[in-house]
């Protein structure tokens, strides 16, 4: 396939997807689509995502609040930071090498990925804490505490894909929209084992673990109240309802958006893997499964807007202080508007 691609090196641009090359615009149609649309879901989802938790502050009640902002100011990065590889497909000049693009490129997004892969361990962590030792949650958990935590991911996240600058190996395919990326920068069965046993591995264990106790310690909760509201009759069942686990409903949302992280995630592992391991290189499938890894990036805000209250509040507040702006602004352009009266209803931003 190389070789095919280098015989028509002349004729047309390189692209990893062949069959997505248009002669009439003379650039890869397939890719510049898929890569400018989820670069728009992701920078305005990310975007609606960092306003609504300034417009819910109930949100902010919670100490994975934290965690969840950092995540949405990655993912809103690895958005800002795919408007490289959508500049490049256009044939927008680069103010550096494209070797040297690519590497940076492939680094960025690999660290932000990392930062959410690590936040969503922290979050499982946090939440396991929270049900296991309600009593000392707030003395082992402080806002001091979980902004060293944040540090020390974003550091460790860089640490674990900065010997790829060293040209130890690969850290993934998102900058294989280069052609030197794709043909010259090959994996390293090593190093694809080093980030396996010092991220993914980690990662998916403590989730596992950790969502495993929380749903079972719930369960042991609610069963635990059946047996007395079988014994006192008395007792209604809403009180026993609101007793037997009060954060399962906002354990269930973290974990939608754990097991969508995964899922998304999981093809691209595998390829990445079996690639390492066996050789096996095919450019459909390195593009395919990096940019639908890359689309989780967006997928927190529809699964909040989907699954929590409090967010759909927040958002209907965003909205409506947008709406509320922009007739204002238009009230102020026509002086032969009636201006309503009373208090605006909406955010501060």
């Amino acid at each position: 396939m190389n070789s095919t691609l280098d015989g028509n090196q002349s004729s047309h641009p390189f692209c990893l997807l062949a069959l997505g090359y248009l002669e009439t615009v003379s650039f890869c149609l397939l890719e510049v689509l898929t890569i400018v649309f989820l670069t728009v879901l992701i920078i305005s989802g990310n975007i609606i995502v960092i306003f609504v938790f300034h417009c819910a502050p109930l949100l902010n009640h919670h100490t994975t609040s934290y965690f969840i902002q950092t995540m949405a100011y990655a993912d809103l990065l690895v958005g800002v930071s795919c408007l490289v590889p959508s500049l490049s497909l256009l044939h927008y000049p680069l103010p550096i090498e494209e070797s040297l693009t690519c590497q940076i490129f492939g680094f960025v997004v690999s660290v932000l990925k990392s930062v959410s892969m690590a936040s969503l361990a922290c979050i499982s962590v946090d939440r396991y804490i929270a049900i296991t030792k309600p009593l000392t949650y707030n003395t082992l958990v402080t806002p001091w505490r979980l902004r060293l935590c944040i540090f020390l991911i974003w550091l460790y996240s860089t640490l674990v894909f900065l010997p790829s600058f060293f040209r130890w190996g690969k850290p993934g395919y998102h900058g294989d929209v280069f052609q030197w990326c794709a043909e010259s920068w090959h994996t390293d069965p090593y190093f694809t084992l080093f980030i396996v046993m010092m991220l993914y591995a980690p990662a998916a264990l403590i989730v596992c673990f950790t969502y495993f106790n929380i749903f079972r310690i719930c369960q042991q909760h609610t069963k635990e109240i059946s047996e007395r509201q079988a014994r006192f009759s008395s007792q209604s069942e809403e009180t026993g309802e609101v007793q037997a686990c009060p954060d399962k409903r906002y354990a269930m949302v973290l974990f939608r958006i754990t097991s969508v992280f995964y899922i998304l995630w999981l093809p691209y592992i595998i390829y990445f893997l079996l690639e390492s391991s066996t050789g096996l290189s095919n450019h459909f499938a390195s593009f395919l499964t990096t940019w639908l890894a890359i689309s989780n990036s967006f997928c927190n805000c529809i699964i909040y807007s989907l699954s929590n209250s409090v967010f759909q509040g927040g958002l209907k507040r965003l909205s409506g202080a947008v709406c509320t702006s922009c007739a204002s602004q238009t009230t102020a352009k026509d002086p032969y508007t009636i201006r309503s009266k009373g208090p605006l209803n909406g955010c501060h931003i």
